[in-house]
């Protein structure tokens, strides 16, 4: 079966054929979920929120003019649905249990952790991590947005966002060791 990119379904879907929208949704749900999560730290308002993002895209599809990536023009109305209603409510409580962390985050540099623990300490190493520097990190390692197509997402200039997924490695650097020591301390 022969895979088409996403601007052949959205061709589809602007033609009439709305029921193509649903190779989107399927698709993309498991990242937009991720982003409305962290953001919002709440999963049923997450769950709300992502909805509501596939839809306000699907209502504003005949706006998508092509120049940046759809996944870029999504996680972008996503990142944006959510910070106006974080805005709304002022929430500050986190949980990310539900994001799902695959074990190829060797990218992230976790020499002198234990293979067999790695996603575990991923885990709870971004539950530490505040809202925009999750994002920065699950956009870049675990989606593989472009540095460009992240500041399309985030409205922060390319060299802003080189610089703080820099300071985000530095971080995550920084919490690996503390939890390192930690499991040193019960094992002793």
């Amino acid at each position: 079966m022969e895979v088409k990119d996403d601007i052949y379904y959205i061709e589809k879907v602007k033609s009439g054929q709305t029921n193509s929208y649903s190779y989107i949704v399927e698709k993309y749900k498991d990242i937009v979920f991720s982003i409305a999560l962290k953001v919002l730290r709440n999963r049923e308002d997450a769950e709300e929120m992502a909805q509501e993002s596939f839809i306000k895209a699907y209502n504003s599809l005949h706006t998508f003019k092509g120049t940046a990536k759809f996944s870029t023009w999504l996680y972008r109305i996503t990142y944006n649905n959510c910070i106006s209603e974080v805005r709304k409510k002022k929430q500050y409580f986190v949980s990310t249990n539900d994001v799902e962390i695959k074990d190829d985050s060797a990218e992230l540099n976790l020499d002198g952790i234990p293979e067999e623990n790695r996603v575990k300490y991923v885990k709870i190493a971004l539950d530490k991590l505040p809202e925009e520097d999750y994002t920065l990190v699950l956009l870049y390692y675990f989606e593989n947005q472009s540095i460009e197509e992240i500041s399309k997402i985030t409205k922060l200039s390319a060299s802003n966002t080189k610089v703080k997924l820099h300071r985000v490695r530095k971080k995550l650097y920084t919490i690996f060791n503390e939890i390192l020591k930690e499991e040193l301390y019960t094992i002793l």
